[in-house]
């Protein structure tokens, strides 16, 4: 991926072209584009601690947390980060980049390291969020479509709690849906029949005609591959909400 940066330019074109070309093209264009050979949240980490170590927390300080965050630092790890570094560089160091820090970590899904820490526990994006079925879900759940040819394969992420209401895969031929769990833990209730706990790498096959739900256990968020069976006349019955005590037992 190539990083452009106009920072040096908008700053000091006029004055020093060639440090604002170094800037701009060499250290970020080259250096932070090479991500095959080190990431962009670790390129963050190596320099958040680099800048620290100097004492520096100036507004490039703040820009490059900013930028840690936005690679997938999250705040629990940021705040490991800082207290690890700070017996190397120092304690009235660390005490002045946590003031910055503070102020830019403080979202609700990054205080857990829920949605972030998830994403990066898993090689699919987790998508957008799942508004169009938003109304069959009984909390958030985001949608990555990632195949639209031969076989629908969508990744469907949903948050801690959260399931899909009872439904049904109909078809005159065929049809039916299959399930590949790739991170978190989630759960599978199927009619007449006990909830199954569902982790990475387990996989449901689900036939036509029968009444199921699925979605994440209480406090894990969960990821499962759907993949549509080919059939004919396909069409998806959504029924009512699922009850506490159908989690618990069918």
């Amino acid at each position: 991926m190539k990083i452009k940066q106009t920072a040096g330019r908008d700053a000091l074109g006029a004055f020093a072209p060639e440090f604002a070309r170094l800037n701009d093209d060499v250290l970020f264009g080259e250096e932070w584009s090479r991500t095959d050979k080190l990431s962009l949240r670790d390129r963050s980490l190596v320099t958040v601690v680099a800048l620290l170590a100097q004492g520096l927390t100036d507004e490039s300080f703040g820009y490059h947390l900013k930028t840690a965050k936005n690679n997938g630092i999250t705040r629990v790890e940021i705040a490991e980060i800082l207290t690890h570094a700070a017996f190397y560089v120092g304690w009235p160091k660390a005490w002045a980049a946590f003031r910055l820090a503070k102020d830019i970590w403080t979202d609700g899904a990054e205080d857990c390291g829920g949605m972030a820490e998830h994403a990066r526990s898993m090689i699919f994006p987790i998508g957008a969020p799942n508004d169009g079925y938003a109304k069959y879900f009984s909390g958030k759940s985001y949608l990555a479509p990632l195949s639209a040819e031969q076989v629908g394969i969508y990744n469907v992420t949903f948050e801690p709690g959260c399931v899909n209401n009872w439904h049904i895969h109909r078809a005159s031929e065929g049809g039916g849906q299959i399930l590949v769990c790739v991170a978190g833990r989630g759960l599978y209730g199927e009619e007449g029949k006990p909830v199954r706990k569902l982790y990475p790498g387990d996989v449901v096959n689900i036939p036509v005609n029968v009444r199921h739900w699925h979605g994440a256990a209480r406090d894990s968020w969960f990821s499962h591959l759907a993949a549509e069976v080919p059939g004919k006349d396909t069409a998806n019955e959504w029924l009512e909400p699922v009850s506490e005590k159908d989690k618990e037992n069918l």
